[in-house]
C-alpha cells in the first residue's frame, strides 16, 4: 500500500487534522481551567457551563450537520464547518471575557465541530474501498482517541509555560492547513434542496437531544438528581417522537432528516451501541486518570499528558496495525478479542491507585488497555459505516458520531459520579471507624475531607492533596491516620472506577457477539 499525498491518502490527511484538532480541542480546555478563571477574571462555573454548552451544540446539531451534506455537497459542508471553526477559534484566542469566549468556542466551534465530523467520516466511506477503508477508518479512529489523551500535554504546556490562547493560535494553523488542502477533498453532487430540510425532525432531534446532554453532564451535581431522570426521559419521549416523524416522512416518500432504516440493519444498529460503549469506556478512563494525578499525586497537566503517552501511542499504533490482522480473523472477532483485551488492562489498573503510585506503576496497564481500544478502532467504525449503502453515508456517518458523543458525555460523567461518590463515602466511613482524638474532631476532620473532596470534583482534578489547605488544617499529630484513610477512600474509589469500567467492557464483548458475521479480508 504506497502511501502518496495525492488526492487519495490526502483526503485521509485532511479529514484525520480536523478530527485531531476537534478532539484535542475539549482536553485542552479541562486542563486550563485555572488559567481561564484568573485571565478572564470569571469563576468555575462559568468555565464549566462554557464547556457543557460545546458539548451540547457539537452533539445536539450532529444529525442536522451530516444532514446539510444532502444539500449544499459533502464538501461545501465539511468547508462551512471549518469556516465556523476557524473563526470561532480566532475568537477565542481573543476571548477578553467569558462572554466572547463562550461565543467562540461553545457555539462556533461547536457547530463547526457539528459540521464537520460527520463529513470526516462520509469522505472516508465514499474515497476509499477494502483494505484502504479498513486502513483510513483506523488511522481516523486511532488519531481521535490519540488526540484526546495528547491534549494534556500540549494544552499543560501551553498553559504552564505559555498561555491557554496559544492552543487556540495554534489550532488556528491547522485550519489554514486544512483549507489550503481542501483542494483535495472531492465534492458530491447535492440530492436535496433547502427546502426540503426537515425543520420540524431538526427541531425535535435537538430538543431530544439537548435535553438528555443536559441530563447526562448533570449526573455529577448531586442537588439536580431528582429532576435528571424527568430531563433524560422527556428527552428519549422527544426522540421517540422523531423516530415516528422520520418514518411518517419516509413513507411519504418526503426528505426525512435521517434514513430510520437504517436502524434494520443489524450491523449498523449494534455497531452503533457497541461504538457508544467504546467511547465511554475511554473516556471514562481519560477522565479518572488525570484527575486522580493531579490531586493525588500533584503533577501538573503536562506531566499527566506523559504519563498518558503510552495508553495514547499504544492507541494509536493498534488502531492502524490491527487492520491488517483482518486476513487472520474476522472483524467481528477481532472486536471482541479487542473487548477482552481492554478488560485486562482494567484489571492490571485497578489495583496500582493509592497515594504512593508513581507514573511508573500506570504503564503496563495503559499499553495493555490501549492495545484492546486500539484493536477495536481499527475495525469498528469501517464494519458500521460499510454497512450502509452510498445513499444513506450521510445519514449514517451522523448518527453514528451522535452516538460516540453521547458515550463521550455518558463516560465522563457516569465513571466521574462512581470516582466521586465511591471517595466520599470512603472517607466518611473511615473517618467514622477511627478513635481520633485531639485538637480536631471527627467531625471536623471530616467535613475538611469532604471539602477537598468536593473541590477535586468542581475542577477536575486541580486540587493537589498535598498543597491542599483543607489538608493543611488537619494538626500534625493527626496527619498520619488522616494519610491513611485517604489512601484507602482513594484506593477503594480507583477501584470502584475501574469496576464500572470492566462492567461496561464486558457489555461491549456481549453486545459484540451480535454483530454478524463476516468473511476475513484476503489480502
Amino acid at each position: 500500500m504506497s502511501f502518496r499525498f495525492d488526492t487519495k491518502w490526502g483526503v485521509l490527511i485532511v479529514t484525520c487534522l480536523a478530527v485531531f484538532i476537534m478532539v484535542i480541542d475539549t482536553t485542552i480546555m479541562n486542563v486550563s481551567i485555572s488559567a481561564l478563571v484568573e485571565d478572564l477574571n470569571t469563576d468555575l462555573t462559568a468555565i464549566q457551563f462554557t464547556i457543557a454548552i460545546y458539548a451540547l451544540i457539537m452533539a445536539s446539531f450532529m444529525l442536522f450537520g451530516s444532514k446539510m451534506q444532502d444539500v449544499i455537497g459533502r464538501k461545501k459542508t465539511f468547508m462551512l464547518g471549518v469556516a465556523f471553526y476557524g473563526a470561532g477559534t480566532f475568537l477565542a484566542s481573543m476571548s477578553w471575557n467569558i462572554k466572547i469566549l463562550l461565543i467562540g468556542w461553545s457555539i462556533l466551534e461547536g457547530l463547526g465541530a457539528a459540521f464537520m465530523l460527520p463529513a470526516t467520516a462520509s469522505f472516508l466511506t465514499g474515497t476509499y474501498e477494502g483494505k484502504d477503508r479498513l486502513f483510513a477508518f483506523g488511522l481516523w479512529g486511532g488519531v481521535g482517541a490519540a488526540g484526546a489523551a495528547f491534549g494534556p500535554i500540549v494544552g499543560g504546556f501551553l498553559t504552564t509555560f505559555y498561555s491557554w490562547r496559544w492552543a487556540f493560535r495554534l489550532e488556528l494553523l491547522v485550519v489554514i492547513t486544512i483549507i489550503i488542502f481542501s483542494y483535495l477533498l472531492i465534492e458530491i453532487k447535492p440530492k436535496m434542496n433547502f427546502k426540503d430540510i426537515d425543520i420540524f425532525g431538526t427541531t425535535l432531534s435537538f430538543a431530544g437531544l439537548s435535553l438528555i446532554i443536559i441530563g447526562i453532564l448533570s449526573i455529577k451535581n448531586f442537588n439536580m438528581w431528582n429532576i435528571i431522570p424527568v430531563l433524560i426521559g422527556f428527552g428519549m419521549i422527544l426522540l421517540g417522537g422523531f423516530y415516528l416523524w422520520q418514518k411518517k416522512l419516509k413513507e411519504e416518500n418526503r426528505y426525512p432528516l435521517v434514513d430510520i432504516d437504517l436502524f434494520k440493519n443489524r450491523t449498523f444498529s449494534i455497531g452503533n451501541i457497541v461504538g457508544m460503549i467504546q467511547n465511554i469506556v475511554i473516556a471514562g478512563v481519560l477522565f479518572i486518570i488525570p484527575v486522580f494525578l493531579q490531586s493525588v499525586t500533584g503533577i501538573n497537566a503536562f506531566l499527566t499528558g506523559v504519563a498518558l503517552l503510552p495508553l495514547s501511542l499504544s492507541i494509536l499504533f493498534f488502531s492502524i496495525s490491527a487492520s491488517k490482522l483482518t486476513s487472520i480473523t474476522s472483524p467481528k472477532n477481532l472486536i471482541m478479542a479487542g473487548f477482552l483485551i481492554a478488560l485486562i488492562g482494567t484489571v492490571l489498573l485497578r489495583d496500582v491507585f493509592s497515594l504512593k503510585t508513581v507514573i511508573e506503576d500506570l504503564i503496563f496497564g495503559s499499553i495493555v488497555f490501549g492495545i484492546g481500544v486500539g484493536i477495536i478502532l481499527s475495525q469498528l467504525t469501517n464494519l458500521t459505516l460499510s454497512s450502509a449503502s452510498k445513499e444513506q453515508e450521510s445519514d449514517a456517518s451522523g448518527i453514528l458520531n451522535t452516538t460516540r458523543q453521547l458515550g463521550t458525555s455518558i463516560g465522563t460523567a457516569l465513571i466521574g459520579i462512581v470516582l466521586f461518590t465511591a471517595l466520599f463515602t470512603g472517607l466518611i466511613s473511615g473517618i467514622g471507624s477511627f478513635d481520633i482524638s485531639g485538637d480536631m474532631t471527627s467531625e471536623e476532620i471530616a467535613e475538611e475531607l469532604q471539602e477537598w473532596a468536593y473541590k477535586m470534583q468542581e475542577t477536575s482534578g486541580k486540587n493537589d492533596i498535598s498543597s491542599s489547605p483543607e489538608i493543611e488544617k488537619i494538626p500534625d499529630e493527626l496527619k498520619k491516620d488522616v494519610e491513611f484513610i485517604v489512601d484507602n477512600a482513594i484506593s477503594k474509589a480507583m477501584k470502584s472506577s475501574f469496576d464500572a469500567i470492566a462492567i461496561i467492557l464486558s457489555l461491549g464483548f456481549f453486545a459484540s457477539l451480535f454483530i454478524p458475521q463476516k468473511k476475513r479480508v484476503k489480502r
